[in-house]
């Protein structure tokens, strides 16, 4: 190889690959990893944000509402212990709420009165590498949902459970999707309801760094890089898009034609690729992760119709 062609070669390593690859490992460090104990702890994760802190705060409130049935939970699971807050209302049913990233189980709570409202007992969980639960990486639902299975046999085998539906928002929705779609689903486990599902994690996280005013090439695509080598999974190829022709049982989809991250074009190919028994709710207001807030009453009746429908009947 001439040494010309050689030099050439070398520069475009130094000067180009390896700081792109710097920065991605740092992106990722500052987004997807939990470096210091205080990260995504049990705050409002948007302080900033009135509207995120009264879903936040108004969570916190339905949970003393109903501190007298509320217990303590745990579970250890691929070597971290997890923990949650187990409302129990004396039904024989229950649903698991999960949120999307950064935020705790004390935002879940703001998600939780329709359940009740329909003889659900309530879960609410910090995820791994969330609020008091053990763990560093976010690996966006392709990892986690392995939890999500075993808080649902916490509930089903020792806390008298007999049907179990999963809510999941953003990631949670992901999360969820991925946990219905497993090999592992037990039949307990008969339904979930996605508010804000995206076709794949690259995608609305490349939304999310547009409306930050930041590139997206090549950065975004090493931190997609570097998610799935550390879930050992593809986070595009993995996304809901490519699951969502797996799923078997009941759906609701909660969509506000507002979200700017999990777009409404987009995530409509979810929607039309769905072969189970699904329902589309769309919602003319509310950004991301936050339509109930912007329309509270069709958010719940949505639910309470979809339980009645397709889970209930």
């Amino acid at each position: 190889m001439p040494p010309i062609v050689t030099i050439i070669i070398l520069a475009v390593i130094i000067f180009g690959i390896a700081p792109m690859v710097l920065l991605s490992f740092i992106l990722y460090s500052v987004l997807m990893v939990r470096n210091k104990p205080e990260k995504w702890g049990r705050e409002c994760s948007a302080p900033e944000d009135p509207v995120m802190v009264r879903m936040f705060e108004d969570g916190v409130a339905w949970g003393k509402a109903h501190a007298d049935v509320k217990r303590d939970v745990e579970i250890e699971n691929d070597g971290f212990k997890l923990v949650g807050e187990y409302y129990d209302f004396g039904f024989d049913k229950a649903v698991i709420i999960l949120p999307g990233r950064t935020e705790s189980l004390l935002y879940s709570l703001y998600f939780a009165e329709p359940y009740r409202k329909c003889g659900r007992n309530v879960l609410v969980i910090d995820q791994r590498s969330h609020g008091l639960s053990e763990g560093t990486f976010n690996s966006v639902g392709l990892v986690e949902y392995r939890d999500t299975l075993k808080w649902a046999e916490l509930l089903h085998d020792k806390l008298g459970n007999r049907e179990i539906f999963i809510h999941g928002i953003c990631i949670g929705s992901s999360n969820a999707l991925n946990a219905l779609t497993s090999a592992g689903c037990p039949d307990y486990i008969n339904g979930m309801a996605a508010e804000g599902m995206y076709i794949n994690f690259c995608e609305t996280f490349g939304n999310h760094m547009k409306d930050m005013n930041k590139p997206t090439f090549p950065l975004l695509y090493g931190v997609m890089a570097i998610i799935s080598l550390r879930a050992h999974a593809g986070v595009i190829s993995n996304g809901p898009l490519k699951r969502i022709e797996k799923l078997k049982k009941p759906i609701l989809f909660l969509h506000s034609r507002e979200d700017i991250y999990s777009l409404p074009e987009k995530s409509s190919a979810i929607f039309e690729k769905c072969t189970a028994k699904k329902r589309v709710v769309w919602f003319d207001h509310g950004g991301h992760s936050r339509v109930r807030q912007a329309e509270q009453e069709k958010y719940d009746a949505s639910i309470a119709d979809f339980l009645r429908d397709f889970i209930d009947c």
